[in-house]
């Protein structure tokens, strides 16, 4: 595998995290949100990836691997009960409902995003050092 395939590589990681950080924005933005009826209850959305042959998306004959966002499934957890008579979206019970996402596990999801964009920008970043690095080899 050459130098420069090693961008495409990291090109596909940085486009998956990135996603993964806008979903998560999503969720913690959407986390004090109230709703009238559970099914009107914002679900936490979460992204799922998987490995992609880079010949597919590139059409290089070298088989590269990279990720690729395969979808993005919502959480299945049931609203939280909140009995507030007084909230104008209350239902005939006196409840209102609330989607039930973790800020504690949204932010280390969002850490973890972060940090693996980082991870792969310095990977970019320490290819084009080493490019650098030998054409100047080729000057001497």
């Amino acid at each position: 595998m050459s130098l420069t395939k090693i961008f495409d590589i990291s090109a596909t990681a940085l486009a998956a995290q990135s996603v993964r950080l806008n979903t998560t924005a999503s969720n913690l933005a959407a986390a004090d949100t109230v709703a009238g009826t559970p099914d009107e209850v914002y679900k936490a959305r979460y992204p799922v990836f998987k490995a992609v042959l880079l010949t597919e998306q590139l059409g290089d004959d070298q088989g590269s691997v990279g990720v690729a966002v395969d979808g993005i499934v919502r959480a299945d957890r049931p609203a939280k009960v909140i009995h507030d008579p007084s909230h104008p979206l209350a239902d005939d019970n006196g409840n209102i409902y609330m989607a039930d996402i973790n800020v504690i596990e949204e932010m280390t999801n969002m850490i973890e995003a972060s940090r693996a964009y980082q991870t792969n920008v310095q990977v970019a970043s320490m290819t084009k050092r080493l490019i650098e690095a030998t054409l100047r080899l080729g000057q001497s």
